[in-house]
């Protein structure tokens, strides 16, 4: 068999049992055994599949992934969101549009420190979207401002697709850590840019002067939450430990936030955040296992080497190439969730960026970006759905109002596709 019908049969196979509703990482492990089964005996390519499960999740730096979600959960459930809102209300509620703006940079933090975009429009959006309609803001504007920021939290670190793509790429976990704070900073001004003027236009209200004695208070509330982010940065830049060990550290501090300064957590409630844990880490971890017998199947079978030299067939200029990977990933996200994806597309694409240039770490929160703006578009948006859910607006009375925001995360990620110092600038300061 030619590649060209390889890649067709691996291609269709994969989206045929997605369409029967098969799970990703099934549909993962069996679209490439049907593939690999047309150059080996099945007994042997089902044997080399089983290996390459394990050694595709036989990863130090992995250990960070199920902190991480442990320490999002903690999150969750400790009370953090209502701090994080009350700083966000006395640092940004004075700009027009204030309420929407609070939602914006309450979903930023709170993204940041749990890592979740769907736990930041349900816990920042539930608290902000009643206000903001009692104020007498458009429902429907505000809904949208809670969904599009929401991804930001899938940018900036603590991020576990992050950490899976600096191991799937070979990067520099720390390197590939820092690279989405100046993104993630980027793609919240944007959101806040479509809030000012559309606020501006509308007239909507700003938030009551606060005192000096309550912003006081509001800051040392929020304190202990934002130190976590100061401990981990900290913690790496300082070598006083490694990407790996900080989410544990995490782990062990927001622990001790959430059961002894904030007591919003019981000792009765950690059996059952320990098994929303264990899930979401066994889901995550079975799927990067079976990513890696698609990557297996995708070297073998020289794909990424053909779509590549497709690509560069198409145009010689690396501007170009750059912009059919960003709409190619762009489509992708609109249908795939973020994990999955980007073990899907990043062995395919970075052999190809890496060709003219491109640092993987500037590919990699690319991806990110990118990916992260299908996490708020139809038809699987899993932050558009669970912002329609919190909002009581239904997805398709949704999609006009989130337009301006679709257009300015887009200018926000043309500028860290097309300008590696926003991805590059802070790994650069940090590794030398």
């Amino acid at each position: 068999m030619s590649v060209l019908h390889i890649g067709l049969l691996l291609l269709a196979s994969f989206f045929l049992l997605l369409a029967l509703s098969v799970p990703v990482s099934i549909s993962l492990i069996v679209s490439s055994l049907i593939t690999v089964s047309t150059m080996l005996p099945l007994d042997l390519g089902t044997f080399v599949a089983c290996q390459k499960m394990v050694s595709g999740v036989d990863s130090f730096s992995l250990l960070a992934v199920p902190f991480f979600i442990l320490t999002g959960v903690l999150m969750n459930t400790g009370g953090i969101a209502h701090r994080l809102i009350n700083l966000a209300k006395v640092l940004v509620g004075r700009i027009p549009g204030g309420l929407a703006h609070t939602n914006i940079v309450g979903n930023t933090m709170f993204g940041a420190l749990s890592g979740s975009a769907v736990a930041a429009s349900i816990a920042v959006g539930g608290v902000m979207l009643p206000m903001e309609e009692e104020a007498g803001y458009d429902k429907k504007f505000a809904a949208a401002a809670n969904v599009a920021s929401a991804p930001t939290g899938l940018i900036i670190p603590p991020s576990g697709i992050l950490i899976i793509y600096a191991v799937l790429s070979g990067s520099s976990v720390v390197g590939m850590i820092m690279s989405g704070y100046v993104p993630g900073i980027l793609w919240c001004l944007a959101c806040m840019a479509v809030a000012y003027i559309i606020a501006k236009k509308n007239k909507y209200p700003t938030s009551e002067r606060v005192p000096a004695k309550v912003l006081f208070q509001y800051f040392v509330d929020a304190i202990p939450s934002i130190f976590l982010i100061v401990i981990i940065i900290g913690g790496i830049c300082s070598g006083i430990f490694t990407a790996t060990e900080s989410a544990a550290v995490a782990v062990v501090y927001t622990l001790f936030l959430a059961m002894v300064v904030y007591k919003s957590i019981k000792l009765s409630d950690l059996p059952g955040i320990l098994r929303d844990a264990c899930e979401t880490t066994a889901v995550i971890m079975f799927l990067i296992a079976a990513s890696a017998v698609m990557s297996f199947v995708l070297s073998f079978t020289g794909l990424p080497t053909a779509i590549g030299e497709a690509l560069l067939s198409v145009s010689d200029n690396k501007y170009v190439i750059l912009l059919l990977i960003n709409l190619l990933l762009l489509v992708a996200g609109m249908f795939m969730d973020i994990t999955p994806a980007v073990l899907i597309f990043a062995p395919i694409f970075l052999p190809v960026v890496t060709s003219f240039g491109m640092d993987p770490i500037h590919f990699g929160i690319m991806m990110v970006m990118n990916l992260g703006v299908g996490n708020i578009t139809p038809p699987v948006g899993s932050s558009l759905f669970s912002g329609c859910q919190v909002s009581g607006i239904d997805m398709e009375d949704m999609i006009k109002p989130l337009l301006p925001f679709y257009a300015a995360i887009f200018v926000a990620l043309m500028l860290v596709a097309y300008v590696p110092w926003f991805s590059m600038v802070i790994p650069n300061m940090v590794m030398g």
